[in-house]
């Protein structure tokens, strides 16, 4: 399926092309707020992170899923440091 998501390396929305499976995605069920983070996937050799909001997912290059160990709280540092990164 297609996909619009926010590539901060570049700085613009981006469309990708993906499918979500149980072996490239992790669904978080304990999101509260619409800062907690929603979905964690594995996308070619990044890591695309959803908020529980309307907002785009976001792509990381050179993280992947097991580096945060599929970790909500770690999927949210990565969204912090990228914030204070392209600040």
């Amino acid at each position: 399926m297609e996909e619009l998501i926010w590539n901060p390396y570049k700085g613009r929305l981006e469309t990708i092309h993906i499918e979500y499976t149980d072996d490239n995605t992790t669904w978080l069920d304990d999101c509260s707020t619409p800062e907690n983070i929603y979905r964690i996937t594995d996308f070619k050799s990044g890591l695309l992170v959803k908020e529980n909001n309307y907002s785009y997912p976001v792509l990381f290059y050179d993280i992947a899923r097991s580096d945060i160990g599929n970790d909500q709280q770690e999927a949210t540092k990565v969204i912090m440091e990228m914030q204070q990164e392209f600040a």
